[in-house]
């Protein structure tokens, strides 16, 4: 009997050793912000470049935003796209609001009152040519442009940044217009962005 409950110590050390650790693993750290953003050079229409699959942009083409600033100090969010069976323009309305001052690099958006949101811009061009946009879990990721495409050397870059950040970039969708000019009613083509089947749009 002493023996039996000697072992049964031991087993039960030795378990609970095992789930310590497994649940000690440490994940990625958590997602960083970008230093400053000025809102006054933000404002104005942005292209998407590239996105994390979401169910609520399912069948869009051609997506941009377009954001300004409130008098009340909010800012006033219009995402468009086209539908890609009939070419019709889909909109959503909503506004945000900064919950960081210090930076205004972390935001919150609702598109249906009282639901919200967290945005945080976690990539910014120094021209503010372009914008990394994500949500601070992971879900959510967005690469926009000024124009509506982008270098691929740039978007290589930007894509290994927000690796680094720990998102998991080989389901990442990339938007290519089919013709320069036409800007945001221009047709997309999704890729994967580190090469594998095209996937039209």
């Amino acid at each position: 009997m002493k023996l039996f409950n000697t072992m049964t110590i031991i087993i039960a050390i030795t378990f609970g050793s095992v789930i310590f650790a497994a649940s000690g693993v440490p994940g990625p750290p958590p997602v960083q912000s970008v230093a400053k953003v000025d809102q006054s050079r933000y404002m104005g229409r942005w292209y998407e470049i590239a996105r994390l699959p979401n169910r609520f942009q399912k069948g869009c083409t051609g997506t941009y935003t377009d954001y300004s600033l409130r008098d009340d100090g909010q800012i006033d969010v219009v995402n468009s796209c086209r539908n890609e069976k009939d070419g019709k323009l889909r909109q959503a309305k909503g506004r945000a609001w900064v919950v960081d001052p210090v930076s205004n690099a972390r935001l919150k958006v609702s598109f249906f009152w009282p639901f919200r949101s967290e945005y945080w811009v976690i990539g910014l061009g120094k021209e503010y040519e372009y914008t990394v946009v994500a949500s601070p879990n992971r879900k959510y990721l967005w690469i926009l442009s000024r124009a509506a495409f982008m270098d691929d050397d740039l978007y290589a870059e930007i894509v290994n940044g927000v690796e680094r950040q720990g998102f998991d970039v080989k389901n990442i969708l990339r938007a290519i217009p089919k013709s320069a000019g036409i800007g945001n009613t221009a047709g997309v083509t999704a890729v994967h962005p580190l090469g594998g089947d095209i996937i039209s749009r």
